[in-house]
């Protein structure tokens, strides 16, 4: 096995997070507040740098502070890692003390059957596998059959019913995989314990309690600040985020995600505002 980087310690638990390449902004929502809401916690997230999910996944992860492996589809010389347009991805997440993996020659150019291989290995080094988009016979559902052959916890995202990219996750969830509505619901199937009762009680009043939304503005980031800023005066959809304040797209989903679960702002309708 060739590596570059710090392969993370073993006392971690693996979290494989894999899914569509042509992704919905649902999807990436979706990935990148799950994720967020797993900061803190010894959790190193497994994906296979991979446009789309893949990638969204190893981003939430330096953005959040999470040592992240990737598994690239080919060896791990420059000259050939796949895809080429993720190298500064990749270079990142050695930086932030992460690792690239890889069981092929470092000369090896992606091919037909290195994508296989490389989803079987990121299945069976990880305690669980998180789907979050898949179509019908998809790459990505070939990871969830190597981590059920492995005996791994399989975990998938509820998706539209009018999307053909929720074929997978339905689909798993039919045959018994964990259906993820929260980061919680990862950190149940990963067997972290829950919080004690005092800390429940303030993480359910987050949504309500003025006191504790108070709390957490004093805490805020300058890029936190400007989205409360923004929903001060109204209330505005994700889009509109977007054109008004000046912070790439992703991450400003995360940092939407991460105000959602602090309790300083709550989504309805499609639009956020101020808890």
């Amino acid at each position: 096995m060739d590596m570059v980087g710090a392969m993370p310690s073993d006392e971690n638990k693996f979290l494989c997070v894999v899914g569509a390449r042509e992704h919905s902004q649902y999807g990436q929502d979706a990935c990148n507040k799950l994720i967020g809401g797993l900061k803190g916690y010894p959790i190193v997230i497994v994906s296979g740098l991979a446009i789309g999910i893949d990638s969204l996944a190893h981003e939430a992860a330096l953005i959040n502070d999470l040592k992240t492996v990737a598994f690239p589809g080919s060896g791990l010389s420059r000259g050939v890692l796949a895809p080429s347009s993720r190298i500064d991805l990749a270079e990142r997440i050695v930086k932030s003390g992460g690792a690239l993996l890889s069981p092929f020659d470092k000369w090896q150019r992606g091919d037909y059957w290195t994508f296989p291989a490389r989803n079987r290995l990121m299945a069976g080094m990880s305690h669980a596998t998180l789907i979050v988009e898949a179509r019908r016979g998809s790459g990505t559902l070939l990871t969830a059959e190597y981590a059920a052959q492995f005996n791994r916890d399989i975990l998938a995202i509820p998706g539209s019913i009018f999307s053909d990219l929720s074929y997978g996750p339905h689909m798993l969830i039919d045959r018994g995989a964990t259906p993820i509505t929260s980061s919680r619901d990862i950190l149940d199937a990963l067997g972290f314990p829950r919080l004690s009762s005092q800390e429940n009680g303030q993480q359910s009043l987050g949504l309500k309690d003025e006191q504790l939304v108070k709390l957490s503005e004093v805490s805020l980031s300058p890029q936190e600040k400007q989205i409360v800023d923004r929903l001060r005066a109204e209330s505005l959809t994700a889009n509109d985020l977007i054109e008004k304040i000046s912070i790439p797209s992703p991450l400003l989903s995360v940092l939407i995600s991460e105000l959602e679960l602090r309790g300083v702002i709550v989504e309805k309708e499609g639009r956020y505002k101020l808890a």
